[in-house]
């Protein structure tokens, strides 16, 4: 199973960017999908964005599209979530996710691994 742990995140001001970042360790990830969620207090968890590690294929919510980027770095096996222009409504725990194989997934329910999560706070 893959281990994963977030951080980067924190508070900053409407308009501002964090980097979030997720160091995955475990397993060789050629064969996996990692994905970013995000749960707000009272919500459901969504799906914020995701990457094939295979080919760095890439897909956002249209929420976050032209906003947010998330990446990859295979020397390092971490995933990145550049996050610019951030809103309020973007406030919410973040969470990093892998599932194996090689099919983008936007559901929580197919993931088999996740890390901690990690606090963004984005004041008005």
């Amino acid at each position: 199973q893959v281990q994963l742990v977030e951080s980067g995140g924190g508070l900053v001001q409407a308009g501002g960017s964090l980097r979030l970042s997720c160091a995955a360790s475990g397993r060789t990830l050629s064969s996996y999908v990692m994905d970013w969620f995000r749960q707000a207090p009272g919500k459901e968890r969504e799906f914020v964005a995701a990457i094939r590690w295979s080919d760095s294929s890439t897909y956002h919510a249209n929420s976050v599209k032209g906003r947010f980027t998330i990446s990859r770095d295979n020397a390092k096996n971490t995933v990145y979530l550049q996050m610019n222009s951030l809103k309020p409504e973007d406030t919410a725990v973040y969470y990093c996710a892998a599932r194996r194989g090689l099919t983008i997934s936007t559901s929580t329910s197919l993931m088999d691994s996740w890390g901690q999560g990690t606090q963004v706070t984005v004041s008005s």
